[in-house]
């Protein structure tokens, strides 16, 4: 596996409770299960990658608690090497995380701790190793400025930049053109595009708004539907791979993004690390939980070898 991957985000400790609905405010209702786990939108994505044998560092913040042995034990026993300073003086992230029971959707409340104190400063600190990189990916967990640090310092390097916008939040003045890939799903390329997207055709409206603002290519990802690879020269929709019954959809995102990430770190051509994404994706679905649910790379190209 070549090249090398440095992911900037936040470690959660994943609180998911499964239930028939959600409740009302004021409603106490029973839930069918409940389970805790490692999470976090980096994380994952950093677990994901390593678990599929790319080199991957992870840059973030921690508390010194209970939650932060759980986040070194997912980064040792998935191989994800960290960066990471600890704080007294606040808590590991933690995420309330409600599942549907029919159908495995989910919403979800994200606090991130010592995460959110990540500043320029510390990016700043990590700028050779950032700068070393071929691919670096951050996500709007963490602060928006050090994200725009990171990207800024990558760029600048010659590494190729990957941000998954999630969660959806506005962006500042020229963070996009600092991205050789966005990698949003329906409900984030809305939300920064104002592109309604429900169809195919939606998301390459979505997806020209992103190169207006400078990015290299648009990836948006469709859920059952796939993902659509859209740049300035071709613009692709890459079907879903069916891996099984879908059990969660918690951690799908991490999953593509780590898949998609290991793929061009490792030289494959954009298109075909789309598939892999989708492939990796498609796995981690058919499991529950975020960062237990991620495939190995023998799991994924035995998927990929009996696809269409």
């Amino acid at each position: 596996m070549a090249g090398k991957i440095v992911i900037l985000g936040v470690f959660v400790a994943d609180t998911a409770y499964r239930a028939e609905r959600a409740p009302r405010m004021g409603e106490t209702i029973l839930g069918n299960s409940f389970a805790l786990g490692p999470g976090g939108k980096g994380s994952n994505q950093a677990v994901a990658a390593a678990r599929l044998g790319a080199d991957v560092t992870f840059l973030s913040k921690l508390g010194r608690d209970p939650f932060a042995d759980m986040a070194f034990k997912t980064w040792a026993d998935a191989g994800v090497k960290p960066v990471v300073t600890q704080s007294d003086d606040s808590y590991t992230g933690a995420a309330y995380i409600f599942v549907e029971e029919a159908t495995g959707d989910n919403a979800i409340i994200i606090c991130p701790g010592a995460a959110a104190t990540i500043a320029a400063a510390d990016i700043e600190a990590n700028a050779d190793l950032i700068g070393s990189a071929t691919v670096f990916m951050t996500q709007l967990e963490q602060p928006m400025d050090a994200a725009v640090r990171a990207l800024e310092i990558a760029r600048e390097a010659g590494v190729r930049t990957i941000l998954n916008p999630a969660p959806a939040n506005s962006l500042p003045e020229g963070m996009l053109a600092l991205c050789d890939y966005v990698t949003p799903n329906e409900t984030e390329a809305e939300a920064l595009t104002g592109v309604a997207v429900a169809s195919v055709d939606d998301a390459r409206r979505a997806a020209e708004a992103f190169l207006s603002k400078g990015v290299g290519a648009a990836v948006i990802t469709l859920g059952e539907r796939g993902a659509l690879f859209h740049s300035a020269r071709r613009s692709e929709l890459i079907p879903a791979v069916d891996a099984g019954p879908v059990v969660e959809t918690t951690g799908a995102g991490d999953a593509f993004n780590g898949g998609f990430a290991t793929a061009l770190a490792r030289g494959d051509d954009p298109l075909d690390a789309v598939r892999f994404g989708c492939a990796t994706a498609a796995i981690s679905v058919t499991r529950p939980g975020t960062a237990p649910s991620m495939p190995t790379l023998a799991e994924v190209e035995e998927l990929m070898a009996g696809s269409p």
